[in-house]
Parts: C-alpha cells; structure tokens; sequence
C-alpha cells in the first residue's frame, strides 16, 4: 500500500472475541456493526488488538465462517482448530481497513476522525472538546479535553445520548462525581447506604453492545 492509499483509509473496529466456543476452534463474537453480512464474509482479515505479550501481537486473522447459536455470533477463523487455541484470542478486538470516504447509513455509526474535535456539551455549557477515543475491551471512552485536564467519558448512550457531527456538538449526562469531585457529606452518605456487591456465577461476558454506540467503530 502506498502513501496515497494509506491517506485513505483508516482502522476500524467491527467486533471482539469474547470466549471459546466448543472444542473446535470456534470464537463467540460482539459485534460492533450492523452489517455482520458485508464485514464477516468467508476470507475477511481482521487485524488483532491483542496484548503486546500475546503470541498474536501483530498478526491477522481469517474468518472461515460465521454461524448462529441462540441468536449469537461464532465465528471459526483460518489456523484456529481447537478451544485452547481459541482461548488465546479471548478479548481480542477486530480491525479492518475501511476507505476514510465511506458514508455509513448505520445509526450511531461513527468513525474516530468524525468525533474528534467535537465540542462536548453538559446543561448547555460547553465543557471541552474530544481529544481522541480510547478503544478498551470492555466499551469505548471519550477523551475529553478541558480546562482542568483530560476527563474520560464512557461511551455509551446513557451517559453520551446525542452525537451531532454535522453541527459539531456531543451532548453528555453524566453521573455525579464523574467531572467533579462529589462533597465529603455526599460521598460518606453514599458509601453508608451503599449495597454491597455480590459475586454471582456464570461466565457472561459484558453487553456493551446493548449500551454503547457500537456500529462499526474506529
């Protein structure tokens, strides 16, 4: 590829490995498109965001295929033929090169280059701009720069309900204490009347699917 086409395109997330499926190699999938059709055909290559200690830094994978179960994907990918080789890749993100020019008809689809520098909104005031996305396993977050410093914001809906790239806003609902150190009498009254957390069993992964913008990220 040469500098004019690297010019371009650009990365963009389509989807995470979850966890092993079976004993034959074969990954769950969350996605992060809505187009499953077009980005995870049979001979797709996906590059890997994996740790740098992983025996996959820095390669690709191919899909084989993609099937159904219970209404979740699984894919079954080149040189991946059993589940301790499908182990290895739990938590992996999957990229593709995508041309920069190329609209999306996805709701809520952005690309990284769309957000940054967006002018990010709380009660009408404007609070600072997006310096960059974060892309970590578990959902995406904003960074955010403001006159104190860098915030991150995590990018889901309830706390990121309106994206507005044609007017160059992002309006944000967040919690208390999330920009702003919570008063002592607040933060003690909350941990007094705090519900302790319970472990609970199973082995679900994390739904950001359900609650981030998740239609193929950068």
């Amino acid at each position: 590829m040469d500098d004019s086409e690297k010019d371009r395109t650009q990365q963009l997330r389509v989807g995470r490995l979850t966890k092993a499926h079976g004993l034959k190699g074969a990954i769950k999938l969350e996605l992060f498109t809505d187009d499953p059709g077009r980005r995870f055909v049979p001979g797709a290559v996906f590059t890997l965001q994996v740790p740098t200690g992983s025996a996959w830094h820095g390669k690709t994978i191919e899909l084989v295929e993609l099937r159904w179960y219970n209404q979740h994907a699984v894919g079954f990918f080149k040189d991946v033929v059993d589940r301790s080789a499908a182990e290895t890749l739990a938590k992996a993100i999957l990229w593709i090169d995508a041309d920069v020019a190329e609209q999306s008809d996805e709701e809520d689809a952005w690309y990284d280059h769309q957000l940054v520098g967006l002018a990010v909104m709380r009660d009408g005031v404007r609070i600072g701009t997006i310096g960059r996305l974060e892309h970590m396993p578990a959902q995406d977050l904003l960074i955010v720069k403001t006159p104190t410093g860098d915030v991150m914001i995590p990018f889901v809906k309830a706390i990121v309900p309106t994206v507005d790239v044609k007017n160059g806003l992002v309006t944000i609902t967040p919690p208390p204490g999330l920009l702003e150190e919570l008063p002592e009498d607040a933060a003690d009254g909350a941990a007094a009347g705090a519900v302790p957390e319970t472990d609970s069993e199973g082995d679900s992964e994390p739904d950001t699917a359900a609650s981030a913008h998740t239609t193929d990220e950068p």
